[in-house]
């Protein structure tokens, strides 16, 4: 994990390197600047006005270097493609392969150009939340509101690059033109008439997912891997995914994937049942809130030492906390015969401390290889997911009642017994096929504690020195490191109090967000037993149905949006829309209208619930861009802020749904609403006011 500032030294090319952005420049200007601030020799207009004089020309030097080279890639295809036209009167072998071969070279070179404009859109990027630390955050909003959306923004070259679209495409037709050729099947085949055609080149597909992060577009499994919130390094080195690669191990993959399945199929399976267990305790219906509120009670504090220990081990932390699941739900199932509310509530705050999602975060973040990391990342979602709609599925076909031995069975125990006896199974197989990877630490600990402007870490304990030009170069890299440590280096963050004053308001925007929205989630599904029965009398297995339904929109709804959606609009459109969403659908489910249909209930959870899963996603891949990235690893990681921000959000839910149950159960629906319609609202407001951060 090396600073920007060295990546960019490490990785520019350097025929080029006069046209990349001048980032230490810049960041000299940044620091006299400050300087000049604090003692009065300058203003804030001012100060504005010249970075903005200072950007421009620095953007204005890449646009134009960029459009010079595609005028020379351009010029090169035409050329090439005079040879194809010939090459199509009179076919021949040989010269179909020095073609294809001089189309490649075309790719290849279009590939360093599209490398050349990602290394300065992250530069420009890191730049900007570098002003806004130093200057109090408002230069931003001000530079992106004036350049982004004007008619012959620069900024918008740099970003939402034109062009080059136009090259990839001759290059692919006539990659697919020869292909048809020397396999003489003798037929035109046209990308334009055929748009689902693909023609497979290395080349092709390295161009493809190069445009694909530069322009943030997406598809499915991309869009269904952001809702993991893994955070990734923007410019890892060769070096940290060979360490990766040989830590990967696809079992233990599957396991790690297997947990997150399991766990949320634990947390959802007591929903349907929940208040009709505690009435059989002796307790209000509505105390299933704080039933199922104790689990993330629990797991705000599981989290956090879960995370730590997976800075030291992975295979034991999961052994630890399948043991804690295993007695958690052992207790739970027995609080019914022990007609003990305590047991019960002792039970899920038992499964709430063996939740090991921060595990399951950071095992694909360290384990597993770049290549692999979106396809494991979207594997997670997709278990958390099917999880989320098999546990109360499976709540409907545990309506029974019997005994074993004095053990009550029945749909209230049976969840409980159940999962225990999958995480005793879950605990066998882990204990068989688990492979504790080498640790990141004993790779890594070198890159964190060394001096970073001598050595870097690139594999194990073995360290290598930098290339220096000269010795004045060398002092002056070291100068710079010496700034990037306090400010730039990826040493994870051990304390809470560092990672707070590292989140910036747009990212303290997009955690309230997370919030905002995870609020209105558990409100839809906690109270949804509580609700259904006091409106429409359903019994324990349509409210299972019900949320299974709810579970199963999760994906469907991710295909249309990874797909279609995410690549039509912005990503801050789609996350503003979203929002909208969410607190139309949490209007239309107030109780005004008497009598309260099903058809209102139904639409309005519906449109609440699916609102809450696109916003999720787009919101935790906001916060990966936003987040410093010195949260991509350590203790206090980013995935772990965002989950204490979301299971925060559970517990108050939760919470508000037992207190307004105790006071009246009439009014509980709108009592729980308003709330989440007020976060709602703000959300939205807070949204508008960090917009043009998110750009």
């Amino acid at each position: 994990m090396v600073a920007y500032g060295k990546k960019l030294r490490e990785l520019q090319i350097q025929e080029w390197k006069g046209y990349y952005i001048n980032y230490k420049l810049i960041k000299k200007k940044v620091k006299r600047y400050v300087e000049q601030l604090e003692v009065g020799a300058q203003n804030r207009h001012n100060v504005f006005r010249d970075f903005s004089m200072l950007l421009d020309n620095q953007i204005e030097k890449i646009v134009l270097f960029l459009l010079e080279q595609q005028g020379v890639l351009a010029h090169r295809l035409s050329d090439v493609g005079k040879e194809h036209y010939t090459l199509i009167q009179q076919p021949n072998s040989s010269n179909i392969s020095e073609l294809q071969e001089a189309y490649r070279d075309v790719g290849r070179d279009l590939l360093r150009l599209l490398n050349f404009v990602e290394m300065n859109a992250i530069g420009l990027r890191k730049i900007l939340k570098k002003i806004d630390k130093r200057f109090g955050y408002k230069f931003t909003d001000y530079y992106v509101k004036t350049r982004a959306n004007h008619p012959y923004s620069q900024l918008r070259q740099i970003f939402r690059h034109v062009g080059i679209g136009a090259v990839v495409g001759v290059l692919s037709h006539g990659l697919a033109d020869l292909q048809d050729l020397q396999q003489c099947q003798g037929t035109y085949i046209s990308i334009y008439d055929q748009p689902s055609y693909t023609h497979q080149d290395p080349v092709l597909n390295s161009i493809k997912e190069a445009v694909g992060r530069l322009s943030n577009s997406t598809n499915f499994l991309q869009f269904l891997g952001r809702h993991a919130f893994i955070m990734q390094e923007e410019l890892p080195s060769p070096s940290e995914d060979h360490i990766v690669d040989e830590r990967y191990h696809f079992m233990s993959l599957l396991l790690n994937l297997a947990n997150t399945f399991l766990y949320m199929v634990n947390t959802y399976i007591i929903v349907p049942t929940a208040d009709n267990y505690t009435l059989n305790l002796g307790a209000a219906a509505s105390v299933c809130g704080v039933v199922i509120g104790t689990m993330a009670v629990a797991q705000m504090f599981s989290s956090v030492y879960f995370s730590a220990w997976s800075n030291r081990s992975y295979l034991r932390p999961l052994v630890f906390s399948s043991i804690v699941l295993l007695i958690g739900n052992t207790l739970y199932a027995l609080a019914f015969d022990m007609n003990s509310i305590v047991v019960l509530l002792i039970g899920r705050l038992f499964c709430g401390l063996g939740s090991a999602r921060a595990i399951n975060r950071r095992y694909i973040s360290d384990c597993v290889p770049l290549k692999l990391r979106m396809q494991a990342s979207a594997g997670f979602v997709s278990a958390s997911a099917l999880g989320m709609a098999c546990g109360p599925a499976l709540a409907c076909f545990l309506q029974t009642d019997f005994r074993i031995y004095k053990f009550t069975m029945n749909q209230d125990t049976l969840p409980g017994w159940v999962m225990s006896l999958a995480w005793l199974l879950y605990l066998l197989w882990l204990w068989i096929c688990f492979k504790e990877p080498t640790h990141e630490n004993e790779g890594r600990l070198v890159l964190y504690e060394a001096d970073t402007a001598v050595h870097v870490a690139v594999e194990n304990e073995r360290t290598q020195p930098l290339l220096m030009n000269s010795e004045e170069k060398e002092q002056d890299e070291e100068g710079e490191e010496e700034n990037d440590n306090a400010e730039e280096t990826k040493k994870p963050v051990t304390s809470i109090v560092v990672a707070y004053k590292l989140l910036t308001p747009s990212v303290k925007v997009q955690l309230f967000v997370y919030f905002m929205l995870k609020y209105a989630m558990e409100i839809v599904l906690a109270e949804s037993s509580l609700i259904t029965e006091y409106y429409f009398i359903w019994s324990t297995s349509n409210v299972s149905i019900f949320l299974a339904c709810l579970g199963l929109t999760v994906l469907p709804v991710n295909i249309v949006v990874g797909n279609y959606i995410s690549n039509m609009f912005e990503e801050r459109q789609v996350l503003l829309s979203s929002e909208i969403m969410v607190c139309i659908g949490l209007l239309l489910s107030f109780h005004i209208m008497i009598p309260y249909s099903v058809t209102q209930y139904v639409g309005s959870a519906l449109i609440t619930f699916v609102s809450a899963e696109v916003l999720e996603g787009v919101n935790l891949s906001l916060l990966s861009k936003t987040m410093s990235s010195r949260l991509s690893g350590g203790t206090f990681n980013g995935g772990l802020l965002s989950t204490e921000a979301g299971t925060l959000a559970r517990v108050i839910a939760d919470g508000t749904i037992t207190i307004s149950g105790y006071f009246s159960e009439s009014n509980l629906l709108n009592t729980t609403l308003l709330p989440a319609l007020l976060i709602s609202v703000s959300s939205i407001i807070a949204t508008c006011y960090s917009y043009n951060s998110l750009y």
